[in-house]
């Protein structure tokens, strides 16, 4: 990338995904910035999923095959993880980074994750629980009961539904659990070697990563920014994709004051 060139932004999405999840995102930002929306290993139809190391490396290759050296990255979920270990393992390579409803610390997980990432439980729960509950999901009027109690969009569950009926998606999904607690802990160490300019985007209703664990990533990450949507859950690229390019946007504008300063 030329000095003084805008950046490119990488957009990385959560577990389960792929890189649809963010053509709304795409779509919002109409061609005012270069985007790259990258299907991650596992969730790609061709590799299997990878631990948050390897994540970074098919990232930067993506930038690669594209002759793009500096980016703005953009994580949602466990997207975010993978976002930040890069911004923490190769800043030269990351201009900013924005991380919505970001599973990126210890604060991030729930019990049940931790059940998930156990080796049997994993294997039985990624083909019995995740498959299971494709077919309970196929339901509507189910799935929005579960939507109703539970809080948790039905967009968001709408693609669980559709991920979960695939058997690739049942593994991608066990091993991601194991890198969840696996990788964490050694993450978690790094956050406070990251110096890209960081926005982290919460939404205040989100089911799936509580907004608590944004606020704790925004005190482990040096300056970083922290903006709370109030409405939102945790679908955020789906739900909230004007909200997301405005954010991405921003982080662009930071990011070509910050190159005009250093001239």
């Amino acid at each position: 990338m030329a000095t003084g060139a805008v950046p490119a932004v990488l957009l990385l999405h959560g577990q389960p995904g792929d890189r649809a999840d963010w053509d709304g995102v795409v779509s919002a930002l109409n061609g005012r910035v270069q985007t790259i929306a990258h299907s991650r290993p596992g969730w790609d139809g061709a590799s299997p999923a990878l631990d948050l190391e390897g994540n970074a490396r098919a990232a930067l290759a993506a930038l690669d095959a594209r002759g793009i050296g500096r980016a703005v990255i953009v994580g949602h979920s466990l997207g975010a993880a993978v976002a930040t270990w890069l911004a923490a393992g190769r800043p030269d390579r990351v201009a900013a980074l924005v991380l919505a409803a970001p599973a990126a610390n210890l604060a991030a997980l729930y019990p049940l994750d931790r059940w998930l990432a156990a080796p049997i439980a994993a294997e039985f729960a990624s083909t019995a629980t995740i498959g299971g509950l494709g077919l309970v999901l196929t339901v509507g009027p189910v799935r929005r009961r579960i939507a109703g109690v539970t809080g948790i969009d039905e967009g968001y569950l709408n693609i669980v539904r559709r991920a979960a009926l695939k058997p690739s998606a049942w593994r991608a999904y066990a091993s991601e659990q194991r890198t969840l607690i696996r990788d964490l802990p050694q993450l978690e160490r790094r956050l406070a070697d990251i110096t890209a300019p960081t926005t982290i985007l919460t939404g205040a209703r989100d089911r799936i990563v509580p907004p608590r664990a944004a606020r704790a990533l925004a005190r482990q990450i040096s300056g970083a920014r922290l903006v709370v949507a109030p409405d939102a859950g945790h679908l955020l690229p789906h739900r909230a994709p004007e909200l997301m390019a405005d954010v991405i946007l921003t982080a662009l504008a930071d990011c070509a004051a910050s190159t005009l300063g250093d001239r």
